[in-house]
């Protein structure tokens, strides 16, 4: 049984003057898929980014909680994995060489059987050693998500996880998607109707614009 948990409690945020959403709640204590909808710039990436900590919110707070304990804002990368587009790799290094660095920078032992279960799922273990300045945009995508999943986070956090996928890529992370959702928290920000049919619950960002 899962013992994580996610909660917004009247958050808000705005830049300047522009209140992207307000009095913005949820919790999420159960493992499975939900969803973070809304229009293009009706703040679906500032919210995962918020919940993330990669940026704070104006007012209100997110509570990550592991048995029922709050867990410290700096221990919180820890606990969580995260896709995005604007992730950067380095370009410079290949694969294998990317995620022992990732490794490295969040202090955990590079879990080789993992990795290269992942590597195998999606379908570029035989490039792991090719630079990726020599993928395609949908293979450094799939580069993201093994390093979102490497470290077997509790949460793992998909902002439009399916952008730069071709069809055998998408199936790649909806297979994901439905095994982490069977024993963590898996949150996908996106407004493609098949990443939101996986999600059994979802925050509509156009209700909290008020």
């Amino acid at each position: 049984m899962i013992n994580y948990s996610l909660e917004a409690s009247g958050l808000n945020k705005s830049f300047g003057r522009r209140l992207i959403f307000n009095d913005l709640q949820f919790k999420f204590d159960k493992s499975g898929v939900y969803g973070i909808s809304g229009p293009n710039g009706s703040g679906k990436s500032t919210l995962v980014k918020i919940i993330a900590g990669i940026i704070g919110a104006s007012q209100g707070k997110i509570f990550h909680k592991l048995d029922e304990k709050e867990i410290a804002e700096e221990h919180i990368h820890n606990h969580i994995g995260f896709v995005s587009p604007y992730l950067v790799l380095y370009e410079e290094f290949t694969t294998y060489e990317n995620l022992k660095l990732f490794a490295d920078i969040r202090g955990v032992k590079f879990n080789q059987e993992r990795v290269d279960y992942l590597l195998n799922k999606f379908l570029i273990f035989k490039r792991k050693d090719d630079l990726l300045k020599t993928y395609s945009s949908g293979m450094k995508q799939r580069v993201k998500f093994i390093f979102a999943l490497m470290h077997s986070p509790q949460l793992l956090i998909l902002d439009e996880p399916t952008s730069n996928l071709d069809d055998e890529g998408k199936k790649s992370v909806y297979e994901i998607v439905k095994e982490e959702g069977q024993k963590n928290i898996v949150l996908i920000a996106s407004n493609e109707k098949n990443d939101l049919e996986l999600c059994s619950e979802i925050v509509l960002l156009e209700k909290f614009k008020n």
